[in-house]
Parts: C-alpha cells; sequence; structure tokens
C-alpha cells in the first residue's frame, strides 16, 4: 500500500514538472515543443477575425483600384512584358530560391517541401499597398497580382512537381484551388469597382485611395498579429528555418529587382517588380502547409509561412524607408540646384546689362 501511495505520489509530481513545460491538452508534445488541438475560443476566434480582415481587405484593394487608370491597365494587358518579368520572377526565381536555399541548409524532406511551398506560392496583396507608398507603378502592380493568382492555378502543381521530387510524392501536397479562386475574385471585384470610380470620380477616388492607404497599413499589422494569435504552439523549430525565413524574401526583393533592371524596365516599375516577387501569399502556404500534413510532421516547421511573413514585412519596410529617405534627399537637393541655377542667371543677366548700358537682348531674357 505504501509503494502504491509513492507511486502515485511520484507520478502526480512528473505531471506537476511536465505541465510546466507542455499544455496537458497537447496532441504532440516533445519538450517545450507543442501542439495544440483545435479548441472553441480558437476557431470562434478565427472566423471573427478571418471576416473583419476579408472586410478589410476589399476595402483595401478597392482603393488600390482607385490608383489604376483604366487606359494604362489595358496596355499592361496588351504589351504584358512587365507582367511576363514578373511571371519569370514568381515561378521562375522564387521556387529556384527555394530549392537551392533547401540545399545549402540540408533541411529535413518535409521542411524543404514547406519552403519550396513557399516558393511556389502567387505574390500577395500586400505588395499592392507598398508599391503604392513607394511610388511604383499600380497598373503593373494590380495586373501582376492578378495575373499571378490566376496562374498558380496550373504553375504551382507544376513548380511543385519539379522541384519536390527529390523529398516527397508531389500528389501529396494537397491545393486549394478553392482558396485560390476565392482570393482571385477577392481581387478582381473590389479592384474593378476601383477602377470605374476613378474612371468616372477621379476627385473622389484620390480621397478613397488616401484613407484605403491608411487601412492597408492597419490591415498590415493586423495579419501579422492575428497570426501570432492563431498559430498556437511552440516557436522553438530548427534554426536552418529561422535562417531561411530570413533569406528568402531578401533575396526575392533583390533578384526580382535586378531581374527587372536587366530587362529594361523603369525604375519605378523595378520596384514593383521587386516587392510582387518577395511578398508572396502566406495565408495561402499555410492553408496548404495543414491540409497537407500530419501533426507529427506539422511540429517540424507549421511556424515557417509566419516567420516569412514577418520578414518579408520588415524588409518591404525597410524598403519603404530607404525609399522615403532617397526621395526626400532627392527632391531637397533638386530644389537647391533650381535655386542656384536661378541665381546664377539672375546675376549673368544683371551684369550683361550693365556691360550693355542696361539693355538687355532678348535671348538673355
Amino acid at each position: 500500500m505504501q509503494t502504491y501511495l509513492l507511486s502515485q505520489q511520484f507520478n502526480a509530481r512528473s505531471l506537476a514538472e511536465n505541465s510546466t513545460a507542455c499544455s496537458a491538452n497537447a496532441t504532440i508534445c516533445s519538450g517545450t515543443s507543442c501542439v495544440l488541438p483545435e479548441d472553441n475560443f480558437n476557431e470562434t476566434l478565427s472566423v471573427i477575425l478571418s471576416t473583419v480582415l476579408t472586410i478589410m481587405l476589399a476595402l483595401v484593394m478597392f482603393s488600390m483600384g482607385c490608383n489604376v487608370e483604366l487606359r494604362k491597365f489595358w496596355d499592361h494587358i496588351k504589351r504584358p512584358w512587365g507582367i511576363c518579368v514578373g511571371f519569370l520572377c514568381q515561378f521562375g526565381i522564387m521556387p529556384l530560391t527555394a530549392f537551392l536555399l533547401s540545399l545549402i541548409f540540408n533541411v529535413l524532406p518535409v521542411q524543404a517541401v514547406v519552403v519550396l511551398i513557399m516558393g511556389c506560392c502567387p505574390g500577395g496583396t500586400a505588395s499592392n499597398v507598398i508599391a503604392y507608398w513607394v511610388d511604383g507603378d499600380m497598373d503593373l502592380s494590380i495586373s501582376m497580382t492578378t495575373c499571378s493568382t490566376l496562374l498558380a492555378m496550373g504553375m504551382m502543381p507544376l513548380c511543385l512537381f519539379v522541384y519536390t521530387k527529390m523529398w516527397t510524392d508531389s500528389n501529396t501536397i494537397v491545393l486549394p484551388y478553392d482558396s485560390i479562386g476565392i482570393s482571385l475574385v477577392a481581387l478582381i471585384i473590389p479592384v474593378s469597382f476601383g477602377i470605374y470610380v476613378n474612371h468616372r470620380w477621379p476627385s473622389k477616388a484620390k480621397i478613397i485611395l488616401k484613407i484605403g492607404s491608411i487601412v492597408g497599413a492597419i490591415l498590415i499589422v493586423l495579419i501579422a498579429v492575428v497570426g501570432g494569435i492563431l498559430y498556437k504552439g511552440s516557436w522553438i523549430i530548427s534554426p536552418k528555418l529561422w535562417i531561411i525565413g530570413t533569406i528568402f524574401p531578401a533575396a526575392g526583393y533583390s533578384l526580382g529587382f535586378l531581374l527587372a533592371r536587366v530587362a529594361g524596365l523603369s525604375w519605378h516599375r523595378c520596384r514593383t517588380v521587386s516587392l510582387e516577387t518577395g511578398m508572396q501569399n502566406t495565408q495561402l502556404c499555410s492553408t496548404i502547409v495543414q491540409l497537407s500534413f500530419t501533426p507529427e510532421q506539422l511540429e517540424l516547421m507549421f511556424t515557417f509561412p509566419l516567420i516569412y511573413s514577418i520578414f518579408q514585412l520588415l524588409f518591404a519596410l525597410l524598403i519603404l524607408g530607404g525609399y522615403r529617405v532617397y526621395r526626400r534627399h532627392r527632391v531637397k537637393t533638386k530644389t537647391d540646384v533650381e535655386k542656384t541655377d536661378e541665381k546664377e542667371d539672375s546675376k549673368s543677366m544683371s551684369s550683361h546689362a550693365k556691360i550693355n548700358g542696361g539693355f538687355v537682348s532678348n535671348e538673355t531674357k
């Protein structure tokens, strides 16, 4: 009897110690790394926040459409050189970069697959907001986001088939075509209304655009915060994934800008292509990962989409800050040069007038 009581006390003490490391209702627990089941609170919160974010996203895309001119947008569709460069960046550079990073860091097969899924995703809508703030080509930005989302229906399976062969069977990856379709509809309809408003009421479109840019800033922050709330589990994953999550978006921005410049695009279009390349649809990646892998596999990499999302936003803000500083310095320098030229012109005119007895010829006026 005494032995039984001692055994019970030992078991109770062990449970108490383990409870500090991992929740009692965890489905998988390894030290401090846990995967928790869905609970009612998390499900309710997810529904509420998803509804709010969807409404805000529609408003933001409507306002971004208010900055799109129908004629210029149609020109991009008829002469899609910029779209083709963006397509090569989106479904050429990004999957290849994901493949090379997975090889270089020698990650586990399941981790390599999630990195490749991120690389094969289409561009995210946050790139449209950032492109507006860096004075990018909004017509090109909207057309690139639309085309990449549409072409993802065929290009994602193709890229995953090509690049995941050495790690897994591509048939095991579940692509949520309904989510891609919903993303496409949620993009096209608000933008179309925005283009129509800009065509009919340009002055009102400018006001809507300013409001939408503010809402867009709030939306980007909310998405990052919501990701942290809804991803219940441990952040203690492989350091290699943290490093890849840092390098990957930076490489996307840099290589997208470089390729656009080599292709002969103007500077503001290079900025646009860069942002469209580096900013991926991380929500779509999260959906694919959750549909395709078991809880045991998710433990190894289920926070990678959120890691990528954080660093793609961080680098985008650095690009925005650098551009704003550059533009302010450039405008200031240009103004100083213009003022100097005006002073020199006035001095030369006055000296010429003195030499000619107060007469100023028409050539100097």
